[in-house]
């Protein structure tokens, strides 16, 4: 009897038409659902954790990490939809249920790419400027923007499936988008600018580079702005549109620096000593370490000089490094061209008069005899 009247309940008691049994057997499905989908997220993340363990693989560890972050929610409104499958639904209902897939699984696949952009551009900051570094305004705007981007795209696929018409939406979007470009296209100059060095890293911050007249060390780069540090001590302030438009130096990236020089000596000097000149500057230059000599050659006839070009190449980049080397070479060459009787040439002008006015000959120093006069007149 209590059979009879247990199966009469299952068959017979219906809720919103359908039989309990049904029901019984919908909510026995998602629970079961929901255990093996979760079973099978927690083997998965396990295996690729294993696997970015093993291999030392970033892509197994940044599957894993973002596998892991499955919302349970969502397995349980997949689950839930397995159980409304196994229900005699009306077609309305079931057009309802079809539609909650497609929102489930993109909201899942939304998630996911969320994470794996919060954790992609993390890695790529930790991976540029170490584990300590923090993620500068710059990241973190890029960062926002494609979220935003990921979010924007997903709102209005589940809004066209789930049969509002977007177009209008869309085209509304683009007409308020391009007036507030319009009113913002300085700032949104120097974002993109921004944005330009971030992705072709003409510079990066501890470099020392040069912008025309200015110079120094870059110590910030803003979504408007880059900070220098000049050296005098002040900072410079620069607008990111401004600096890309001019042509930067970038000494940071320096392997080595080509070094042109130049001197004179006197026209006392003579063919045989210009001669061993330039041998004694190639000596100089081999005799020092972390150089390499290229050239030395007597390039000219100056107003008041026979002049000298040498090239040579510092094997390392630092400024202090050179100079130090220039100043040896200076002082070696001073003794080796004071050895061979060379004097370095200064500034001279030497007039050569062809004749002096009747005027002035009383004035001529010496004898004031007419014929010293005569003589000094002679041209």
């Amino acid at each position: 009897m209590n059979s009879e009247l247990f199966s009469r309940f299952l068959n017979d008691v219906t809720f919103l038409g359908i039989p309990t049994i049904s029901w019984l057997i919908a909510i026995a499905a998602m629970v079961v659902s929901f255990v093996v989908l979760r079973t099978a997220v927690s083997f998965l993340r396990r295996r690729l954790t294993a696997s970015a363990a093993h291999s030392h693989s970033l892509a197994s560890e940044l599957a894993a990490v973002v596998i892991g972050g499955t919302s349970n929610i969502l397995i349980g409104l997949v689950a839930i939809l397995i159980g409304a499958g196994l229900l005699d639904l009306p077609p309305r209902w079931m057009d309802r249920v079809s539609s909650l897939w497609f929102v489930v699984v993109v909201l899942q696949v939304a998630l996911w790419g969320t994470r794996s952009i919060s954790l992609a551009m993390t890695h790529y900051v930790h991976a540029k400027l170490g584990e300590q570094a923090q993620i500068s305004a710059l990241s973190s705007l890029m960062m926002w923007g494609a979220k935003v981007l990921l979010w924007a795209v997903v709102l209005l696929a589940m809004l066209s499936n789930l049969g509002v018409n977007i177009t209008a939406f869309v085209a509304s979007l683009g007409v308020g988008g391009i007036a507030i470009a319009l009113a913002v296209q300085n700032i949104l100059g120097d974002l993109f600018a921004s944005l330009s060095i971030a992705v072709d890293k003409p510079f990066e911050i501890g470099d020392f580079i040069v912008i025309g007249s200015l110079a120094g060390t870059v110590e910030h780069v803003g979504l408007k702005t880059t900070r220098i540090r000049s050296l005098g001590g002040e900072q410079i302030v620069m607008a990111n549109t401004e600096m890309l438009s001019s042509t930067i130096q970038n000494y940071k990236r320096l392997n080595e620096r080509r070094i042109v020089f130049q001197f004179g000596v006197t026209y006392d000097c003579t063919a045989s000593q210009a001669k061993q000149i330039p041998q004694l500057v190639e000596s100089i230059i081999r005799s020092i370490d972390r150089t390499r000599f290229d050239r030395s050659h007597f390039k000219g006839f100056g107003d008041s000089s026979l002049d000298f070009e040498t090239v040579y190449i510092v094997l390392e980049p630092g400024y202090n490094t050179y100079m130090d080397i220039q100043q040896e070479i200076n002082l070696r060459l001073m003794e080796e061209l004071a050895s061979i009787d060379v004097e370095f040439a200064f500034p001279t002008r030497t007039i050569h008069v062809a004749s002096v006015p009747p005027a002035a000959r009383s004035h001529l120093p010496g004898d004031s005899s007419p014929q010293a006069v005569g003589d000094a007149a002679a041209p």
